[in-house]
């Protein structure tokens, strides 16, 4: 769906385990204009798979996309998915800042999940440690070799320049918070397979966490009751959502306790950072992906944790054309990471 003619330098593409997304902005500045956007869906687990026959599809998928939407830069910022990717936050001497990236590689063998020689590393600084004043904190992130590959050979078959790459959280919280609001935001992306958390402070990211449990389990739960089958549990789960008093309750009697094991590692993630970052409380929890239009379950989040809960709005910072606002807006949960991805400077 083209909606400004002229091209920018790039465009942002959310490779998701459902659906690939691709946005494309214009413009400088804080608020750039939409030029192009576009949805293909994509069937089965193709979008992780590491075959070589779904990363053909995958690629299939991503050129119909870009036909389809009109893009018209070969450059592409590319999503890397959650649950490839490491994060952690670590502390270190400030008197090791100067060498930064041979002291992370020297002590990445103990913190990362899998072998350095194997795995591409990043790293931001985040500022001072809330442990000790003597240290910095930096946000270290990697991904193992082979997915990158994979993901390269993808985009180059499709045709396409691979400018950056950046895990799901950080484009979460470019498009979904400002980075001039000194308040701590929790991000929540209820996707189909799982849920991406991001703590955001003044813009910078200080946790970020993957969790197991999203929308397909919510339909699994749902599919428990007696006679109810995958099509029919999608389709109470998306229209009565948390509503106690619909089909005698019995939807909310079968998610509630799928739903109550994702808002358990929200608890633990809310206390790690209260823990760590002691004075700093949540201010509020922004929530986004497939399941956050289930009805009633922001109000479910918010009287849960007594904090204040949005539905986030992927074009926040994005200048949209007034007869494309509602078509937008209706979509707007499914790309705050395609969004987030085209925002990058």
């Amino acid at each position: 769906m083209g909606i400004l003619s002229g091209q920018s330098d790039f465009f942002g593409l959310d490779i998701g385990t459902s659906a690939l997304r691709a946005v494309e902005l214009k413009g400088g500045g804080q608020v750039k204009a939409l030029a192009y956007y576009g949805y293909v869906p994509i069937e089965g687990t193709a979008a992780l798979s590491d075959s070589a026959i779904d990363r053909q599809r995958v690629s299939q998928a991503i050129k119909e996309l870009i036909k389809q939407s009109g893009i018209d830069t070969k450059n592409v910022a590319v999503n890397l998915p959650s649950q490839k990717v490491f994060t952690t936050t670590v502390d270190l001497d400030k008197t090791l800042q100067a060498d930064l990236g041979k002291t992370i590689r020297y002590q990445a063998d103990s913190i990362i999940p899998t072998p350095i020689a194997q795995s591409k590393m990043d790293f931001l600084v985040i500022g001072d440690s809330p442990a000790d004043s003597n240290k910095i904190e930096v946000l270290l992130s990697s991904v193992p070799n082979s997915f990158i590959e994979d993901r390269l050979e993808i985009m180059e078959s499709a045709g396409l320049n691979v400018i950056a790459m950046e895990p799901d959280g950080m484009a979460l919280a470019r498009a979904l918070t400002s980075p001039d609001v000194a308040l701590s935001q929790m991000v929540l992306d209820i996707g189909n397979t799982g849920s991406d958390l991001v703590v955001v402070v003044s813009g910078v990211p200080k946790l970020t966490r993957f969790i197991p449990v999203g929308l397909q389990a919510i339909i699994r739960a749902a599919m428990q009751q007696p006679g109810i089958d995958a099509a029919q549990a999608t389709q109470y789960v998306m229209k009565f959502g948390l509503g106690r008093d619909k089909l005698e309750g019995q939807i909310y009697q079968a998610i509630l306790p799928t739903i109550d094991s994702l808002m358990n590692e929200i608890e633990k993630s809310i206390q790690f950072f209260h823990g760590r970052y002691g004075a700093a409380k949540i201010d509020r929890i922004i929530v986004t992906g497939g399941a956050s239009a289930l009805p009633e379950l922001p109000l479910y989040i918010a009287n849960k944790f007594g904090l204040n809960v949005e539905v986030g709005n992927s074009w926040r910072n994005v200048s949209v054309p007034a007869d494309k606002q509602n078509e937008l807006l209706a979509q707007s949960n499914h790309f705050a990471v395609a969004v987030g991805m085209a925002e990058r400077d």
